[in-house]
């Protein structure tokens, strides 16, 4: 099988690749990324001389870029993870995530269609659904959870999952979606909170947390959405929505202390900053779909997955010290109004 993964110099689309190439020994990998500062190619250094992957730099929107690439490659599937993500950067920008989350997966459809893929994947976000209540433990998002997105971000990716379904409908485009909870793991760029956290604490910087950190995230080790995606790209009904989370609730607070203490660091270091604009209270995914359909279940209990995520950070300073610099300094400095 021969796949195009769009954003695979990211967070997540990186780990997935790597998570591909090393169960399946004949499929080729074809990475399409246009390295935006999220975007780190030092990501995928493992497996560029490898013969079983290329990388192609172009931007989704580029329609006569895409079709190029589609033309040479005539790929069996395409995973979509390349999107705007940071929702804070989405309130500072929005016409950015529209243009690249609603616009670049048409052209990729577009695409599909034109070639013939056999199946064409969306990687989504609980964010769709918008929030829950902090006092409903009992409540969670399943499939047919009405979409109430919050942000600019979750607003363009929810118009993304409408637009792959009408493609599904109108042009018989067999598509799946996928709409996870939050990921951690290895590669995650350090604007979000837990590599955030972690790289701070290790500079002895302050750790900005957002009003008083009482905000409930649903948290899934990065290899379990991988093997969660695997398993739908092969095994999903096609025009299907397949929730995905990790059974790992928690308060950004209580996950801020537990990584000050694995490094051995005062909780001083806290510094609670003005709130997120909109910022959504709680997200919990139900998963009872693609584990009754699929089989899967999330494997990696937190107290593992953070052992894992932190190890790999202290293993690793030289990719993530070469992010922290230039661009982001100044993005980092404008969000949270403290020094860097």
């Amino acid at each position: 099988m021969k796949i195009i993964v769009t954003g695979g110099a990211g967070f997540i689309g990186g780990n997935f690749i790597h998570y591909m190439l090393n169960k399946y020994g004949d499929y080729k990998i074809v990475c399409l990324d246009k390295l935006t500062y999220a975007g780190n190619l030092s990501t995928l250094k493992d497996v560029l001389n490898d013969p079983r992957f290329a990388f192609v730099k172009a931007d989704i929107c580029d329609r006569k870029a895409v079709f190029e690439l589609f033309g040479k490659e005539r790929p069996d599937a395409v995973v979509n993870f390349a999107a705007e993500s940071h929702v804070d950067r989405s309130i500072t920008d929005p016409s950015l995530f529209l243009n690249t989350n609603i616009l670049g997966t048409a052209t990729l459809m577009d695409a599909c269609r034109n070639f013939g893929v056999a199946r064409f994947h969306q990687v989504s976000t609980d964010e769709v659904y918008g929030d829950l209540p902090t006092d409903r433990p009992d409540l969670m998002f399943t499939e047919k959870t009405p979409l109430s997105a919050s942000s600019p971000y979750s607003a363009s990716k929810a118009s993304a999952d409408l637009l792959v379904l009408a493609y599904y409908r109108t042009y018989g485009l067999p598509v799946t979606i996928s709409r996870c909870s939050n990921n951690y793991g290895p590669y995650h760029f350090p604007e979000k909170l837990i590599p955030l956290m972690i790289v701070n604490a290790l500079a002895d910087k302050s750790l900005p947390v957002y009003g008083t950190g009482e905000n409930i995230r649903d948290w899934l080790y990065v290899e379990d959405h991988c093997k969660a995606i695997d398993l739908i790209l092969h095994k999903g009904r096609t025009g299907e929505i397949y929730n995905v989370g990790g059974h790992n609730e928690m308060k950004n607070i209580d996950i801020v202390k537990i990584i000050l203490k694995k490094l051995g660091k005062p909780e001083s270091l806290i510094k609670f900053v003005a709130d997120r604009k909109g910022h959504d209270l709680r997200y919990a995914i139900d998963p009872t779909k693609i584990s009754s359909e699929l089989g899967w279940t999330p494997q990696t209990a937190f107290s593992e997955g953070i052992d894992k995520t932190v190890k790999w950070y202290l293993e690793n300073r030289e990719w993530w010290e070469e992010i922290i610099s230039g661009e982001y300094i100044e993005y980092y400095k404008k969000m949270y109004g403290v020094k860097s």
